[in-house]
């Protein structure tokens, strides 16, 4: 499972892996974008801009790469990766977005959940 959360609300208390993703600069910051979330184009642009956003998702990959295998080799049939901004309605969205579909393929019983969305 890969979530999204807000630390306002506390990390899932079943995370395994939790990455903190709030040095991201925010969208709730800018007033046109506020009201959406990371599932809108509007904020996946504002943040694709972000030079921050592409190191910090090659370096969640990296490490994910290099770990998630020794995990399954360790017999884990499962993981919660949660990715956590401030409100959980924009970076941390657009990133466990990302990851889904960076992995979908290569673990096809991966899901992707956004805790503060629902």
């Amino acid at each position: 499972l890969v979530q999204s959360f807000g630390f306002k609300r506390g990390v899932p208390a079943d995370a395994d892996l939790v990455f903190d993703v709030r040095m991201l600069p925010n969208p709730h910051w800018v007033k046109e974008l506020r009201l959406k979330s990371g599932l809108d184009a509007e904020v996946q642009e504002f943040l694709e801009h972000q030079p921050m956003t592409a190191e910090l998702y090659r370096d969640i990959c990296h490490y994910l790469d290099s770990w998630l295998p020794r995990y399954r080799e360790g017999n884990r049939s499962y993981m919660n990766i949660a990715l956590g901004c401030t409100g959980g309605q924009h970076r941390s969205v657009y990133l466990a977005n990302r990851l889904f579909e960076h992995y979908k393929e290569q673990y096809p019983t991966i899901h992707v959940r956004h805790r503060e969305l629902l």
